[in-house]
């Protein structure tokens, strides 16, 4: 592990970056809370839209994605599916696991919701761009 020292111009950038995702994740959690939602809600729709080559995810594999405990995400996905966001299916090929889905009213709830971040992120692309690391000669 390289431990070189950071120039002002690295901390300047190290400190805009945090500042355009702290920035970012506030407009998450106000937009997702003034559409009824929470922000655990939006992530989980989020993560089952977005699973790699499906549109559904197991327990388990929301659990890695959320970084979250799988009972922590049983509990979010039984709130889910109080409000008619998800569904469970059960799964074809394992007895012990189930497919989390978004239901017709997630998928509309999430679109609405994604496409705001989308706009979001646009403006804020001068700030949410990775920092630019500068040389330091030995």
């Amino acid at each position: 592990m390289t431990t070189e020292a950071l120039t002002k111009a690295d901390f300047e950038a190290l400190a805009r970056f945090r500042f355009g995702i702290r920035r970012y994740l506030r407009f998450s959690e106000q937009t997702v809370r003034e559409h009824g939602l929470t922000p655990q809600q939006y992530q989980l729709m989020l993560a089952l839209k977005g699973y790699p080559g499906r549109d559904w995810a197991t327990l388990r594999e929301l659990a890695d994605r959320l970084q979250l405990r799988h009972h922590s995400v049983g509990e979010l996905v039984d709130r889910a599916q109080a409000q008619e966001l998800v569904r469970r299916d059960p799964h074809p090929d394992d007895a012990r696991a189930v497919q989390v889905r978004l239901t017709p009213q997630g998928e509309r709830a999430l679109g609405r919701l994604s496409a705001l971040h989308r706009d979001e992120l646009r403006r804020m692309s001068a700030v949410l761009t990775l920092p630019e690391w500068t040389e330091v000669s030995s």
